[in-house]
């Protein structure tokens, strides 16, 4: 869901520069896609005027309407991804949008961080957290410990458990309109089966998901029992593609093997059939599968904007979206 937050920060896990972008409006934005990401879709559908603008660079009224925290790499644990140079984790996401409700409360709040909370209680928080702590933490046992420390049950209990209490935490600040992304099968990316070795998903690293996302359905019936002002709802990835997206084990780029790996080689020409294919880079997909896991999460999420749960004015200033 990045969509700028790493430009600015000294890490491998940038992304903009072409062919990044090369279907977006804007160009290359900083987004891990050839066009627009899922949040990006979830905006457009909601009736956004405009896409939800970047934390690093938000600034005046445009954060009225929302603010995207999102970081490429960054995870529910700190550490994950740190070999990669600076990331935004989950947990300084949220003291991101500490800082953007204080700029609120003067902006829409008189001061008040009472009538703040009564704003942000209308808003929707799409997360998605969770891949990147199996890709660039438990399953990259080169840097990282994890795997020597927990078996795949106890990692994901541990990560399932810190992400409730983040999630916990937006909740104490004024959120209670949760869409919660479950994890991918990080397994069948390309990039992970180059790391292994093999030209098919690595069943290993799915099932390890697996029992995260589980945890993960577990865990939030138990947040929607607890805290029962809020809502919390899993939307799950599981998802019927049309029949003509048939290359779905290789990347529409050309991805370096060295610095940013995975990712796109700098101002290479991209795959010309981008409609067929599954992966943009080695981890991230295209546009078009964005598209559809967008419209399905945007449909999902119908409860809370086909109701009093938020209401889109005409000039687009009362409806909120958070994105981490």
């Amino acid at each position: 869901m990045d969509n700028g937050n790493n430009n600015r920060l000294l890490t491998q896990a940038k992304v903009n520069f072409p062919p990044y972008g090369i279907d977006f409006p804007d160009g290359p934005t900083g987004r891990f896609s050839n066009g627009r990401n899922v949040a990006d879709v979830i905006a457009q559908l909601l009736g956004f005027d405009k896409f939800i603008p970047p934390f690093a660079t938000a600034k005046g009224r445009e954060i009225v309407n929302g603010v995207n925290y999102a970081s490429g790499a960054a995870g529910i644990r700190d550490e994950t991804a740190e070999h990669l140079g600076a990331r935004i984790s989950m947990d300084m996401q949220i003291k991101n949008h500490l800082i953007t409700i204080l700029r609120l409360s003067y902006l829409i709040g008189n001061g008040s961080l009472v009538e703040t909370k009564k704003y942000l209680n209308k808003c929707i928080y799409t997360v998605g957290m969770g891949n990147n702590d199996y890709i660039n933490n438990y399953f990259a046992p080169i840097y990282y410990k994890t795997s020597s420390i927990y078996t795949p049950e106890q990692y994901a209990e541990a990560l399932v458990e810190q992400y409730s209490r983040q999630l916990q935490n937006l909740y104490k600040i004024g959120a209670r309109l949760f869409g919660i992304f479950v994890a991918g099968h990080v397994g069948c990316t390309p990039g992970m089966m180059t790391e292994f070795g093999v030209n098919s998903c690595v069943d290993e690293v799915n099932s390890a998901v697996t029992l995260f996302n589980s945890r993960l359905n577990t865990t939030l019936n138990d947040l929607n029992d607890k805290l029962v002002d809020a809502k919390f709802i899993l939307i799950d990835g599981t998802l019927e593609y049309p029949n003509d997206i048939n290359v779905t084990d290789t990347p529409c780029c050309m991805v370096s093997s060295t610095r940013g790996k995975g990712q796109c080689v700098r101002n290479q020409v991209p795959c010309s059939n981008r409609q067929n294919h599954y992966f943009w880079d080695a981890f991230h997909p295209t546009e078009r599968i964005s598209v559809i896991a967008g419209t399905n999460a945007y449909e999902t999420l119908s409860v809370f904007y086909a109701s009093e749960a938020i209401a889109l004015s005409n000039d687009k200033e009362t409806g909120y979206a958070s994105d981490a």
